[in-house]
C-alpha cells in the first residue's frame, strides 16, 4: 500500500467516524484492533466511539496534520466542542473546549490494526 493509497483510507476513515457511519467502521478497523497496546477488537471500538458521540454529542473529528508511511499514519487532531458531562475527568458540562489528539496507527491487510492516541487534557483543563 502507497503513501497516498494509506492516507486516503485514513480520510475515508475518518468520514466514517464523523458520519457515525458503524456498520462500516469494519472496512478501515480490524477485527482484533489494539488500542494504547490493549487488544479491545472491532466491538469495543465501536462501542468507544460511540461512547464519544455520547458524551460530545457535536463531535467532530478535523485532520489537521498528516503523515503517512506506510503501513503507518500520524495524525494530529483538532477537536472543537461543547461535551455533555465529565470528559476525561474534567468537569466540562456543556462548555465549549478545544483541544487536540496526537495519534498513531498502524495498518495491516488495509486496516487499522494499532492505534496509539495521546490527547492534550492541559488544554482542555486551561479552558476551564
Amino acid at each position: 500500500m502507497g503513501r497516498e493509497d494509506i492516507a486516503d483510507l485514513y480520510r475515508g476513515y475518518i468520514v466514517c467516524l464523523n458520519a457515525q457511519d458503524w456498520d462500516n467502521l469494519g472496512r478501515f478497523v480490524g477485527e482484533e484492533v489494539q488500542y494504547n497496546g490493549e487488544t479491545i477488537g472491532l466491538s469495543g471500538y465501536r462501542r468507544m466511539l460511540e461512547g464519544d458521540f455520547e458524551a460530545i454529542p457535536d463531535l467532530r473529528f478535523n485532520i489537521e496534520l498528516l503523515i503517512s508511511q506506510s503501513p503507518r499514519v500520524a495524525a494530529r487532531l483538532h477537536f472543537d466542542c461543547h461535551p455533555k458531562g465529565v470528559l476525561f475527568g474534567l468537569p466540562v458540562h456543556g462548555r465549549r473546549v478545544s483541544f487536540a489528539e496526537n495519534v498513531f496507527y498502524e495498518f495491516h491487510d488495509g486496516r487499522i490494526r494499532e492505534v496509539w492516541s495521546v490527547i492534550d487534557k492541559a488544554a482542555i483543563q486551561a479552558q476551564l
